[in-house]
């Protein structure tokens, strides 16, 4: 049974979300509190998501976010925002969070998301009949889902770690923002098609020597993005 931390203070909201969650068979820890928040993190490391409202109170959502991303990079994190509040949409994918569900939302959609995620989070479990690739400087392995450049550990959400394994498997080939939305978050994404970019963004920041001339992660104007593999 997968785990779900709920942070949101609107006692309303969060009933709702819990209702929602435990008749779709999740296990869920709640609290409106972003200290409260960071406890049950550390008291209780089998979490799977956390669902993180920004304006919460002790800390916000958004510190919160970066204090799991300090030391943990595999939990899946999505932001409750509202709708009117697109520049917290944006800040929320930058300090590292995987996706953002705008309220009011549905229990469907948010259902959707939440297992959206869930499959990268999980992404290790899954058989594969590659379990490792070479690119470069670059390795990444399945198993153990670490990433390294010159056998230098790289720190990769799921959703970082999926655009890149599906980068390296297709290596020098341009992919839309489409296919990568598909492919990634999966074919049921009902958010902003934006969020690649901002992924996009996150990743060359973590990877590339010049973020703003890639080396490895190029842009192939007006058709999307490509890994640049050895020989090209």
């Amino acid at each position: 049974m997968s785990k779900v931390l709920i942070l949101e203070d609107e006692e309303s909201i969060r009933s709702f979300i819990v209702i929602n969650l435990k008749r779709n068979g999740f296990d869920v820890l709640e609290t409106g509190n972003g200290n409260e928040a960071l406890s049950m993190l550390q008291s209780t490391p089998d979490i799977d998501i956390a669902l993180l409202d920004v304006m919460v109170p002790g800390i916000d959502g958004f510190e919160v976010c970066r204090r799991i991303r300090e030391t943990n990079e595999r939990l899946g994190i999505i932001f409750l925002t509202a709708k009117v509040q697109e520049q917290d949409k944006v800040y929320a994918l930058s300090v590292g969070a995987d996706d953002h569900v705008s309220k009011p939302f549905s229990p469907t959609e948010l259902i959707a998301r939440i297992q959206s995620l869930l499959r990268r989070v999980n992404v290790q479990r899954a058989g594969a009949a590659k379990v490792s690739f070479q690119s470069g400087p670059f390795s990444l392995d399945l198993i153990t889902k670490q990433f390294k450049k010159n056998g230098k550990l790289i720190e990769l959400t799921p959703t970082e770690f999926s655009l890149v394994q599906f980068f390296f498997e297709k290596e020098n080939t341009p992919l839309s923002r489409d296919v990568l939305l598909d492919h990634v978050w999966g074919k049921e994404y009902m958010g902003d098609p934006k969020i690649v970019d901002v992924n996009i963004r996150r990743l060359r920041q973590k990877i590339e020597e010049n973020p703003s001339e890639p080396e490895f992660l190029q842009t192939v104007w007006g058709h999307g993005y490509k890994w640049k593999g050895q020989g090209q």
